[in-house]
C-alpha cells in the first residue's frame, strides 16, 4: 500500500511538470482589454479592500482591488519597524504568550466580521499558525487591537473562521498532542495519549473583546480548515480534518492509509448549551489575553488560567462525522448554507454534501460505525454528488452570487469553476503557477459580491524579474462577470499570501479614523501641549514628556542624563490633521523607530552605551523643514553633577 501511493504522489509531480510545460506563455495569458479592467487612475479608489495573510512574516497585507496596488501592512504576530510595533512600551505586551515574548508567527487565514451572513466591515481576524492565537483587527483603525493565546492547543491552522453572526471565532488544533495531566509520555504512544482541541472563542457584539468559551475534545487528528453554517445550517460548524490514521510517522505516507478521512460537523449551539449548563470539565490552563486600548494608546495583558473541555464521547449528539476522499483541505459552505464542499488533495473528484441529507442520516441514525465513540454518517446519505474530474489537487472553494463555485488546483496549476446544483464544471483558466488558495469577494459568506475570483500562487516562475533563488509569491486576479474567467492582472504580494477576504471598499473607507483627538488620549505620560513637555528623573529612569509638531519637538535639547540611566522618550504627536504621523529615534537605539499618529502618544525606551552628545530626530518624513526636526541629548559619566534640564528655543528649564 506505502509503495501505491509513493507511485501516485510521483505520478502527481510528473504531470505537473508535463502542465507547466504547455501552459500558455506569460504574454498570451491575460484578456486583450485586461488593462482597461484592472486600471484604476490617478486620484481614483479601488473598489475593493483586499486582506491578505502574510503567511511566514506574520503580518497582513492590504492591495486595493483591481490595482492590485499594496496599500498598507498591519502588523499582527511579528515586530514592525516601519511603525515600532512590538518595539515601543505601548505595544509590546501585544506579543506576550505563555511561552514568554515572541517577535514572530505565521499568519495563514483571515475572515471579516459577518452580520446575518453578510460582510459588515467591522472587525478582520487573523490566526497564528505557529504559537496558537488569533487577532482582532479594528477595520476603523486598521490596529490590531486584541490577540487571544489558545490553549491546549499546538498549531492553529483550522482558523479564524466564523459563525454567521460573529458570535464564535473557531480555531482548530493542527498537531495533536498529549493533553492529559502526563505530558511526558512516548511520541510512539499518539493513538493512547494525544488528542486534538476544537475552540470556540466567543465575539462581544459591541466592541468586539474575545473570549474563550469552550474547547471540543477531539481524536488525535489533524484539522485544517473550516467553516461555519448559514441560513439554515447557521448552528453547525463544519471541520475537514487527515490522519484519521492517527499516525505520528512519514505522514506523506502513514497518513495516506485510509481511503477517506472526514469533514466533522459540530452542532455548535447544542455545544453552547452544554456548555451553559456546566457540562464540561474545567482545566487548568494559563494563555494570555493582549488587548490595546485606544484612550490610553498602550497594551495590557491578561492572564487567563482556566479552560471549560466539552467531551462528545461522553456528552454525545453533537459531533457527527461525514467521510471524505483522503486528506482533505478546503471545507467550504455555499451561499444557501445547503451544500458544503470538501477537498481531498489526492482526490479526482469534489464531494459536495447536503446539509438536509446530513440532518435527515442524524434522525435515522445512518450510520457507517463509529471513529473513537464519534458517530460516522453513511457517505451516500450525506452526498448531494460528485464534481467529476475537475483536476488535480483541489484545495479550496468560494462561491459566486450565482450558484457558481470556484476551486483552486494545487497540482494542475488552475481555477475551476463548476454549478452546485448541477456540479458540472463550467470553466477553467490556468494560474502562474501552484495555486493555494483562492478568494471570490464575499465568496465565504451568504452574500458575495463576485465579480472577481484573485488566485493565491505559491510559485511565480516566467512571471516576474528573477530575485535570486527566491521567486516571489504572487496574486493572479480574474475577471468573472461573464460565463468565462479572464485573467486580468498579476501582482507579487509581501510574503506567503496564504489565504485573503476582500470587501467593498464603501463598506470601510467612510467610517476610517483620520485622527486620534487629543483631548481623549488617556496615556499616563501624554504632553497634550509643548508647555506640558518636561523631563524627570525617578531613580535612574528618565522620563522625557516629549511633544512633536511640524518641525520640531520638544525639548530638542536635554542635559543631565547619565550612564548607567533608562531614557523613556513619550512622544505626543500635536497634529490633528489628517495622515501627519511623526517618527521618533535616536543614535544608537537597539530597537525600531516609533511611529506616532495625530493625537499619540507612543514610546521609545533608549539605555546610553557612551558619554558625549547623541542627536534625535524625526524619522518620518513631515513637511519641507522635516530634515531639521531634530535634537540632542547629552550624556555624562555616572556620578556625574550635571544637573538634568532642557530646553527647544528658549532658556533652558531645571528639574
Amino acid at each position: 500500500m506505502k509503495k501505491l501511493v509513493l507511485f501516485s504522489i510521483g505520478l502527481l509531480f510528473i504531470f505537473v511538470a508535463l502542465w507547466q510545460c504547455k501552459t500558455k506563455s506569460a504574454a498570451s495569458a491575460g484578456s486583450e482589454d485586461a488593462a482597461q479592467k484592472a486600471y484604476v487612475a490617478p486620484g481614483t479608489y479601488d473598489e475593493f479592500y483586499n486582506f491578505v495573510s502574510g503567511g511566514f512574516n506574520g503580518q497582513i497585507s492590504v492591495y486595493g482591488l483591481p490595482s492590485g496596488r499594496l496599500i498598507k501592512i498591519i502588523p499582527a504576530f511579528s515586530v514592525f519597524p516601519e511603525n515600532g510595533y512590538g518595539f515601543s512600551e505601548e505595544t509590546k505586551a501585544m506579543l506576550n504568550t505563555s511561552h514568554g515574548w515572541l517577535p514572530w508567527d505565521d499568519q495563514h487565514h483571515i475572515s471579516l466580521s459577518m452580520t446575518n451572513g453578510e460582510q459588515d466591515g467591522r472587525w478582520m481576524f487573523g490566526n497564528a499558525n505557529n504559537t496558537p492565537r488569533i487577532a482582532r483587527v479594528d477595520l476603523t483603525t486598521f490596529r490590531t487591537m486584541e490577540i487571544l493565546e489558545i490553549p491546549n492547543s499546538a498549531g492553529n491552522h483550522s482558523s479564524p473562521f466564523l459563525t454567521q453572526n460573529t458570535e464564535y471565532v473557531v480555531a482548530g488544533t493542527r498537531f495533536s498532542i498529549p493533553l492529559g495531566e502526563k505530558q511526558d509520555v512516548s511520541i510512539e504512544s499518539y493513538k493512547d495519549n494525544f488528542n486534538g482541541t476544537l475552540s470556540f472563542v466567543s465575539v462581544n457584539p459591541e466592541s468586539g473583546r474575545l473570549k474563550l468559551a469552550f474547547q471540543v475534545l477531539m481524536p488525535g487528528m489533524d484539522f485544517d480548515l473550516a467553516r461555519g453554517g448559514k441560513g439554515p445550517s447557521a448552528d453547525w460548524f463544519f471541520f475537514s480534518c487527515y490522519n484519521s490514521e492517527r499516525a505520528n510517522s512519514l505522514l506523506e505516507v502513514n497518513a495516506s492509509q485510509n481511503d477517506k478521512d472526514f469533514i466533522i460537523a459540530v452542532n455548535w449551539k447544542k455545544a453552547e448549551e452544554y456548555a451553559r449548563a456546566g457540562k464540561g470539565v474545567k482545566r487548568k490552563a494559563r494563555y494570555a489575553h493582549n488587548i490595546y486600548d485606544e484612550k490610553t494608546h498602550t497594551a495590557t495583558t491578561t492572564w487567563e488560567d482556566e479552560t471549560l473541555v466539552l467531551d462528545p464521547a461522553e456528552l454525545k449528539d453533537f459531533v457527527y462525522l461525514m467521510p471524505c476522499p483522503k486528506s482533505p483541505h478546503g471545507c467550504d459552505v455555499d451561499p444557501t448554507g445547503k451544500f458544503i464542499a470538501a477537498s481531498g488533495k489526492l482526490a479526482a473528484v469534489i464531494p459536495v454534501f447536503s446539509f438536509d441529507k446530513m440532518l435527515k442520516a442524524i434522525a435515522d441514525r445512518n450510520y457507517d460505525g463509529d471513529y473513537q465513540g464519534l458517530p460516522v454518517l453513511k457517505y451516500d446519505a450525506v452526498l448531494h454528488g460528485e464534481v467529476q474530474k475537475p483536476g488535480l489537487g483541489p484545495l479550496h472553494t468560494e462561491f459566486d452570487a450565482n450558484g457558481n463555485a470556484y476551486t483552486s488546483m494545487f497540482v494542475s496549476s488552475e481555477i475551476v469553476k463548476w454549478n452546485v446544483q448541477s456540479l458540472q464544471v463550467l470553466d477553467r483558466v490556468p494560474t502562474y503557477y501552484s495555486i493555494g488558495h483562492l478568494c471570490v469577494p464575499g465568496g465565504d459568506t451568504r452574500k458575495p459580491w463576485g465579480k472577481y475570483v484573485i488566485a493565491y500562487n505559491k510559485i511565480t516562475k516566467d512571471r516576474f524579474l528573477p530575485t535570486g533563488p527566491e521567486l516571489t509569491q504572487s496574486a493572479q486576479l480574474y475577471d468573472i462577470s461573464g460565463d468565462k474567467m479572464k485573467l486580468i492582472l498579476d501582482f507579487p504580494t509581501i510574503g506567503e499570501p496564504h489565504y485573503a477576504n476582500a470587501i467593498p471598499a464603501d463598506q470601510i473607507k467612510s467610517k476610517s479614523v483620520k485622527i486620534y483627538k487629543l483631548e481623549e488620549n488617556n496615556h499616563p505620560y501624554v504632553a497634550k501641549g509643548e508647555g506640558q513637555a518636561k523631563v524627570v528623573r525617578a531613580g535612574n529612569k528618565i522620563h522625557v514628556y516629549m511633544t512633536a509638531i511640524r518641525s520640531h519637538l520638544t525639548p530638542d535639547n536635554i542635559e543631565g542624563v547619565r550612564m548607567g540611566d533608562e531614557v523613556y522618550f513619550h512622544v505626543t504627536n500635536l497634529e490633528q490633521d489628517w495622515d501627519v504621523p511623526h517618527g521618533f529615534t535616536i543614535k544608537g537605539s537597539t530597537n525600531a523607530e516609533i511611529l506616532v499618529m495625530p493625537g499619540e502618544t507612543q514610546t521609545l525606551v533608549w539605555k546610553p552605551d557612551q558619554v558625549g552628545v547623541i542627536p534625535f530626530y524625526c524619522s518620518d518624513f513631515c513637511s519641507a523643514l522635516h530634515q531639521e526636526m531634530q535634537g540632542y541629548i547629552r550624556i555624562s559619566p555616572a556620578g556625574s553633577n550635571v544637573p538634568l534640564r532642557f530646553w527647544s528655543g528658549d532658556a533652558p528649564q531645571v528639574q
